[in-house]
């Protein structure tokens, strides 16, 4: 079968999912994708470039594949009457109801209503884990209460009812050859691999870091990461105060570099506020770093209950800043042993790509033969 990826924002996590879906799927994937940059611009002005560039394709389509980036309305309209019955999948990557906002600026309702709108033009839709759709769906109600739209439409039911749980992919197999050095670390190594954004709290982490540095706790930094955005202030201020204790600082473009700086760390810490899926996460605790994460957001889910406060290990996940600090401080110490690698493994092997594939590709055969109908019911 054929597949069209409509994918305005091809960058992070977003370029990431749709380069394992072509690489790995079975069927045949053909992608209509830009790169530029601009939030507002990317929702609301693409969509003319997008369809002039999915109407160019002449191969026939069997399935819809949408980011949640896309005006899927005015995708639509403007390729209209071609895809009018193709089944549409849109891929739930964030949600502009709640997604967190720089301080100083005011939440666009436009871009939400565009999301809505969008939710309710695709078939199916697809969310990373249950509490993204849970945090979808409660901000939802405030939202509509704003709007002078039919009461007797149930947005609620028909959108839960469209909408499915799906992990996205990972790239893991490529770290199998890269070998753990974190035996030869002379003091205890804590991996920051995520973005320097506020939404990933590095305030809370470098708290906890100084409060550790305070009592005269051994341990290394790596400060990799998404460096793109604007670099918080605690960043530099890290620069000054640790110095020689800071082994790596800076995007790594490199997968290998990457893969040899995840494999000697001992820690990797989550303080994120917002996130609904992790994938740097994931890829540290898979190489071997003991992860150290909040009892919250998606973290419940993707990590099995056993494992939360293991009984002859460190503990995994933590409720407050206080928590976290004592946890570190018994890891960095040796009072707590962290979890060996195939503890570790075992957590996240089954989303390697290799395996996740192949539910994408029998659920995309799925959808395919059911051809798509109005959210009111007509054809």
């Amino acid at each position: 079968m054929n597949i069209l990826a409509v994918e305005p924002f091809y960058f992070g996590s977003h370029k990431a999912f749709l380069r394992g879906i072509e690489e790995h799927s079975s069927h045949s994937v053909y992608t209509v994708k830009l790169d530029e940059k601009g939030l507002k611009w990317r929702m609301q002005g693409k969509s003319v470039r997008l369809a002039h560039a999915a109407q160019d394709l002449n191969a026939e389509i069997d399935l819809l594949l949408i980011s949640s980036m896309t005006n899927l309305p005015a995708f639509l309209a403007l390729t209209s009457p071609r895809f009018a019955h193709t089944p549409k999948v849109m891929v739930m990557h964030e949600n502009q109801l709640t997604q967190p906002l720089p301080e100083g600026e005011e939440r666009d309702t436009t871009l939400c209503y565009t999301n809505y709108l969008s939710m309710l033009a695709a078939d199916v839709l697809l969310f990373t884990s249950q509490f993204h759709l849970e945090d979808m769906l409660d901000a939802l109600p405030g939202f509509l209460a704003n709007l002078q739209d039919d009461p007797t439409f149930d947005a609620m039911e028909t959108i839960r009812a469209k909408s499915r749980i799906m992990t996205p992919g990972l790239e893991l197999k490529h770290f199998d050859a890269i070998a753990d050095t974190r035996g030869q670390n002379k003091h205890p190594v804590v991996v920051w691999n995520q973005r320097w954004q506020f939404d990933r709290n590095p305030a809370m982490f470098f708290r906890v870091m100084n409060r550790l540095f305070d009592i005269d706790c051994p341990f290394e930094l790596i400060l990799a990461g998404d460096t793109e955005h604007d670099k918080p202030a605690e960043f530099d201020q890290a620069v000054d105060r640790y110095g020689g204790m800071i082994s790596h600082m800076g995007f790594v473009d490199d997968p290998q570099r990457y893969g040899e700086l995840l494999h000697s760390g001992d820690v990797v810490v989550s303080t994120a506020t917002y996130e609904f899926f992790c994938v740097s996460i994931m890829e540290a605790i898979y190489c071997g770093c003991h992860p150290m994460v909040p009892n919250r957001l998606h973290y419940p889910e993707l990590i099995p209950k056993t494992l939360h406060k293991p009984l002859l290990h460190a503990p995994v996940m933590y409720e407050t800043e206080d928590d976290l600090f004592r946890n570190l401080r018994d890891l960095l110490t040796g009072k707590t042993r962290p979890l060996p690698k195939n503890s570790l493994q075992s957590i996240n092997q089954h989303l390697d790509w290799s395996s996740m594939s192949k539910r994408y590709d029998e659920m995309f055969a799925e959808l395919a033969q059911t051809p798509s109908k109005s959210v009111f019911g007509g054809g």
